[in-house]
């Protein structure tokens, strides 16, 4: 393949959409490749070509990453990935976050000189000359909001970022950060990066709600199979190639294995049973399910084999599959769809 584009032959076969990211212009395929846990983790540099190259193919866009994922180690390979493909700039987009970049006190948060110092390492990590879109990766609350949105506007004046967004804030951080910017008449913060997924819900479907339209903000979504957990694998026990065993992943294997983690597996076993009824594994049916929101701009997926990243990407021909019906059955099984705003 040449030129960054698939033949019209490999299009016959691609079920990929792209939604708008908020109310910007920029269009992300629905479902998006990271990186996070597995680039330079578990994955060496011919495996994340071979990722790379699969997602592109079958209509995948954007690629996200952090300063933070694996200290650095994930963008240089995704970098080194990126120049060994090949592919035309303008047809993709790629992502890195910024908060977690070294011990020391300048190394870390989103003071202008870490915001901007981070940007420029991932720009030479990834071997672009511009990111499309810089997240702040948590909230920090030793830092101006002013001054955090004034080194994101700079970036984007300066051409070195496209657009700026969070993840992992709250409503009224963002809100914060946009009437900031709508007051100095900068740069505002288009997207949010949100962990959504059956098991966790109350932001995007709830807290976000005045925002998407105040804002247009826009949801890069991120564990949409709750860790794994929503793909049925822990159900019998946690597997020896688990990242629950991966070093630096004790706290998420502790999380599911306590009494509430595992009152949320015995509702993964409820919800595999009704996948089976309507013809589809239960990861599918919790892919769709994020997909069915409106709200989400694209679902990020993580993936260390070809093989499983094929399987997630053809859950996009099922689509029909996700009825009211179905729906109103799955939100049965969970009983955790948040409660409307409250009207006075």
């Amino acid at each position: 393949m040449e030129g960054g584009r698939p033949g019209a032959a490999q299009q016959q076969d691609i079920f990929m959409e792209y939604r708008r990211l908020g109310k910007s212009g920029l269009k992300v395929s629905e479902v998006s490749l990271g990186s996070w846990v597995t680039f330079s983790k578990q994955v060496d540099h011919s495996e994340a070509m071979a990722l790379m190259s699969l997602a592109y193919d079958e209509g995948v866009n954007f690629f996200d990453n952090a300063e933070g994922y694996e200290a650095g180690e994930s963008e240089t390979l995704m970098g080194a990935a990126l120049k060994d493909l090949g592919w035309s700039r303008d047809s993709f987009a790629v992502s890195s976050k910024v908060f977690w970049g070294g011990s020391k006190p300048t190394q870390k948060g989103l003071s202008r000189k870490h915001v901007t110092e981070a940007c420029h390492a991932a720009l030479k990590r990834l071997q672009v000359d511009y990111l499309d879109l810089y997240f702040c990766h948590r909230p920090d609350i030793e830092t101006p909001i002013e001054e955090t949105v004034w080194a994101m506007h700079n970036l984007v004046t300066q051409g070195k970022i496209l657009y700026w967004g969070t993840s992992e804030w709250n409503a009224q951080q963002l809100t914060e950060a946009w009437a900031v910017a709508r007051d100095l008449k900068i740069t505002a913060p288009v997207m949010e990066q949100p962990q959504y997924n059956l098991f966790t819900r109350e932001k995007v479907e709830h807290d976000y709600l005045p925002l998407y339209d105040l804002m247009g903000l826009g949801t890069t979504i991120w564990s949409p199979l709750a860790s794994g957990a929503l793909t049925g694998k822990y159900n019998d026990g946690i597997p020896e190639d688990s990242r629950f065993n991966l070093p630096g992943y004790e706290w998420l294997k502790k999380a599911w294995t306590s009494p509430e983690g595992q009152a949320k597996l015995e509702k993964v076993k409820q919800l595999a049973g009704l996948a089976k009824d309507i013809g589809l594994p239960i990861h599918h049916l919790a892919l769709l399910w994020c997909l069915h929101n409106p709200r989400v701009s694209t679902v990020i997926l993580g993936a260390s084999k070809t093989s499983q990243l094929a399987d997630n990407l053809a859950s996009l021909k099922s689509k029909d599959k996700l009825t009211p019906d179905v729906i109103d059955k799955i939100e049965a099984i969970m009983g955790n769809k948040p409660k409307p705003f409250e009207t006075y």
